[in-house]
């Protein structure tokens, strides 16, 4: 795929999805940092659910500590995995408190040497929060990444290197947004609906359905 077509193709995005942006429910940077990493393989419809619940009564690393750990259970109990993530939010908690006045940092180092929080979690945050052009390479940018030509990789680091390099200028600090939208919505993974697509003749996917190919051939 050439630099004309990715440029097409995230102008195309652009325009069908105007205002890209997180489904996460959130009103500081602190309270979208611990709903980021309570999204870890839970559904963003779940953790604003549990989000709800929790900020309602903490939503300040002083809070949350104040909750205990067995209180910060009890609110977000309904996501996946959630003994260890309340383990590594309290000790989040704590190292803002340590080393950052209780404020979220604004450099990928800092980030990721928080409990619970890697690249793309750090990606996600300098980019929403604080508008840097990263990418975060989650299940779905993977998928649309490798089934369009876009940015095709063996693993999210790959895609997200390729992303970062390919990606127009222009559309650099919307993509993250912009690629997750589209996997959620419309590039799904059972069944993608390429026939209502904005992109589907600029994709490279080998298996869309006959009807394309055969409107392609007249």
């Amino acid at each position: 795929m050439n630099q004309k077509k990715r440029l097409a193709i995230f102008d195309r995005l652009a325009a069908a999805i105007p205002e890209p942006t997180t489904e996460l429910n959130y009103n500081s940077v602190f309270e979208l940092l611990i709903a980021v990493v309570l999204s870890a393989q839970a559904t963003d419809k779940g953790v604003n659910k549990a989000t709800a619940r929790l900020f309602a009564v903490a939503n300040t690393p002083e809070s949350i500590l104040a909750l205990g750990l067995d209180g910060l259970k009890g609110d977000i109990k309904t996501i996946g995995l959630f003994n260890s993530k309340a383990a590594n939010i309290m000790m989040l908690c704590q190292q803002l408190l340590d080393h950052h006045n209780g404020q979220v940092p604004q450099t990928r180092a800092e980030l990721e040497a928080l409990a619970g929080v890697g690249r793309k979690t750090a990606n996600v945050i300098l980019n929403t929060a604080f508008g840097h052009p990263t990418i975060a390479v989650d299940t779905h940018i993977f998928r649309v990444a490798n089934r369009t030509g876009l940015a095709p990789g063996k693993n999210v680091l790959e895609v997200e290197q390729k992303l970062d390099k390919w990606t127009p200028k222009s559309h650099k600090k919307d993509a993250h947004h912009l690629l997750i939208l589209h996997g959620r919505y419309t590039c799904v993974a059972r069944k993608p609906k390429c026939l209502g697509c904005v992109i589907e003749d600029l994709c490279e996917y080998q298996e869309k359905p006959v009807k394309n190919a055969q409107t392609k051939a007249l």
